[in-house]
């Protein structure tokens, strides 16, 4: 895997909640315009849960297809028994995934052996590199520390952990994997530089603010911390704004990357529709954030 942010796309739906397949390739085009480290897709900023099996499958045929190995490409694998995973891991696989993320099934809660009985047969159906998303807050479930090492001494496919996790709790996970396993965080990018001082390999972000992310963690990694600094103070008022929940991101971080884009958003249900209020507090961050990159006349 890369260093560096990657983008996790959106899914745009047209008027009747179908899938748009030309919001998606100018997504994809807009993220590699930025010089992101990598795209992935199927996440929680996917609304995946919200995706039929055959339109993940399709999903990740049209995101391998306007990649087209431009980017390290990585794909979250969602379902609910071993066998769905490993038929989503088969078609990741065939639309030209460098790497996997790993969901734990949403259905019941167990204890720690189930799940990593459970990772482990779905590790290994594959020699993809894996990671695990451990976001217990929003997914209801996750592995401890302790969970992660059994798992990293049984695959050593298993190369990287996303977190979604405070500047303490980076460090602390950091610490404990070491040089050769890399922590990759969340949380819209909320604490960048100091998930970044405390050891963070990358970031995995919805693209409404990935341009500015992208850059802050360039500048850092170049030894230009007060520049970093500099750029992140500019773009955190709108980090702190969408990242309210994970349905405020869904609802207003997609319609940032919308309205920066020159694209439309129309909500799958069920969603949290746009309050008035909300809209106007939008629509002040986005005169300060101006337009995403654009791709020139021949393309990204």
């Amino acid at each position: 895997m890369k260093r560096g942010v990657h983008a996790i796309l959106y899914a745009f739906f047209h008027a009747d909640e179908t899938l748009d397949r030309a919001a998606m390739r100018r997504q994809v085009e807009l993220c590699l315009t930025a010089d992101v480290a990598g795209i992935a897709a199927l996440g929680l900023a996917t609304e995946v849960a919200k995706l039929s099996f055959s339109e993940r499958c399709m999903l990740m045929d049209w995101v391998g297809e306007d990649v087209d190995g431009a980017k390290p490409l990585g794909f979250t694998i969602y379902g609910q028994s071993v066998a769905e995973q490993v038929a989503m891991l088969r078609q990741a696989e065939q639309a030209g995934a460098d790497w996997l993320i790993l969901q734990p099934p949403q259905v019941g809660t167990y204890d720690a052996e189930e799940y990593l009985a459970f990772f482990s047969r779905v590790m290994d159906a594959t020699a993809l590199p894996t990671a695990i998303q451990n976001a217990p807050q929003y997914l209801g479930r996750g592995l401890s520390d302790a969970d992660i090492d059994v798992l990293r001494r049984r695959h050593a496919n298993f190369t990287l952990i996303k977190a979604e996790a405070t500047p303490h709790d980076a460090r602390r996970l950091k610490a404990m994997a070491g040089r050769d396993f890399l922590v990759f965080n969340g949380r819209g990018g909320l604490d960048m530089i100091d998930c970044l001082d405390g050891g963070c390999d990358g970031f995995l972000l919805a693209p409404d603010l990935v341009d500015y992310s992208a850059s802050v963690m360039r500048h850092y990694d170049l030894g230009l911390r007060e520049d970093a600094l500099v750029q992140y103070g500019r773009v955190l008022p709108a980090i702190s704004f969408i990242m309210r929940s994970l349905e405020h991101l869904i609802c207003y971080g997609k319609r940032i990357f919308a309205a920066r884009a020159g694209l439309e958003v129309f909500d799958r249900a069920p969603a949290l529709r746009p309050d008035l209020r909300e809209l106007q507090q939008m629509n002040r961050l986005l005169a300060e954030l101006g337009h995403f990159p654009q791709p020139g006349p021949s393309g990204p």
